[in-house]
């Protein structure tokens, strides 16, 4: 079963080398805007017209490069940057809308499903 692993890491280590220039370009400008962009509210079917692209093909190819969604990585630089927020000092309601959450709730449920422990409980040990 580990050779298999293996092997897959090996295809999916190759697909990513030999990766045809515009795909390539495509996701470096996807990855980059949603980076910089990331607390803000990102409309795949827009962000994939202005890399010139179906949403459709955007979401594989990020998928299959990245192995999550643009959305998944969105929300994983979101809580980054809300624990960055945390050990900064900020509250944890602060931290949930500065980095682009409506709701504490919501925003609590996904930092404890990412990082384990809820946000004030990450505050407080930290």
């Amino acid at each position: 079963m580990n050779n298999f692993s293996y092997h897959d890491q090996i295809i999916n280590f190759n697909s990513i080398i030999f990766c045809d220039p515009i795909q390539l370009k495509i996701l470096t400008r996807t990855k980059r805007y949603i980076d910089v962009n990331f607390s803000k509210t990102i409309n795949l079917k827009n962000l994939a017209l202005s890399q010139g692209t179906s949403s459709h093909n955007l979401m594989k190819l990020f998928k299959f490069y990245f192995g999550l969604s643009p959305k998944q990585y969105q929300i994983n630089r979101r809580i980054q940057k809300a624990k960055l927020n945390l050990l900064n000092g900020l509250k944890v309601s602060d931290s949930c809308y500065d980095v682009g959450f409506n709701s504490v709730t919501t925003f609590s449920k996904l930092f404890k499903r990412k990082a384990g422990i809820t946000p004030r409980q990450f505050k407080k040990n930290n």
